[in-house]
């Protein structure tokens, strides 16, 4: 692995995967798989993190210390920004060079009451990681849990380690979901001002405190067609 591929294994400050946290979270994850290659262990921690850390942009903590992939871990819940960190730092943590994603996304996955929390369908720096696997980038989202997909009527991502997992670009009604309309870049680590400033400044309603988003549950608030 050459130099600047190795740097990308490395923690970092919301990367922390030298935590008991996020070795116990990785641990556990493999000892339960056969997982063997770097392909194979990628597979199983995006699988992992899309579907054992639940999906909520209600109550989450955006604040420095609260983007640590171990705080995210301890949490249990997050959202698109918060999950990608941990897979970030879970595929670091076993020599899988990772980085973090942001683009501005049209139609997040949203209930009526979120939409007008965000001021619309347009969701600034969504979030999704990019790996390096048998020699070339690939980009993974492992965000929206199975569960919070069925609610929503839209299929979960899979990801199979060699082609990118990007978006819902139907849902299971066949109506348009999400398209990305702008790209932020990778990052080797979270830019926080830029990420948390950006998401803030756009979105001044979703947040109830500097650094909390407001109180709520998205899969209560799932009716019968919520991404219409």
């Amino acid at each position: 692995m050459d130099s600047d591929l190795h740097r990308l294994t490395r923690p970092t400050e919301y990367l922390d995967h030298e935590s008991p946290t996020v070795r116990a979270f990785v641990d556990k994850t493999l000892s339960a798989t056969d997982a063997k290659t770097d392909i194979d262990k990628a597979i199983a921690l995006y699988y992992a993190v899309r579907d054992d850390i639940r999906y909520e942009v209600y109550g989450a903590d955006l604040s420095r210390s609260g983007l640590r992939a171990s705080s995210i871990i301890e949490a249990g819940f997050g959202f698109c920004v918060h999950k990608s960190i941990v897979y970030a730092a879970a595929v670091r943590s076993v020599g899988i060079p990772s980085r973090l994603v942001y683009g501005d996304v049209r139609n997040h996955l949203a209930s009526p009451r979120l939409r007008e929390l965000v001021g619309g369908d347009v969701f600034r720096y969504h979030s999704l990681t990019s790996v390096h696997l048998d020699g070339k980038w690939v980009k993974a989202t492992p965000v929206f849990n199975k569960l919070l997909c069925r609610l929503y009527k839209i299929a979960p991502l899979t990801f199979d380690g060699r082609s990118d997992s990007l978006y819902h670009p139907y849902d299971d009604l066949g109506r348009r979901h999400m398209e990305f309309l702008q790209m932020h870049g990778d990052f080797d680590d979270v830019p926080y001002e830029q990420v948390v400033g950006g998401i803030r400044q756009a979105h001044p309603l979703l947040f109830a405190s500097s650094s909390t988003t407001a109180a709520g549950s998205l899969a209560d608030e799932a009716g019968p067609n919520p991404t219409a």
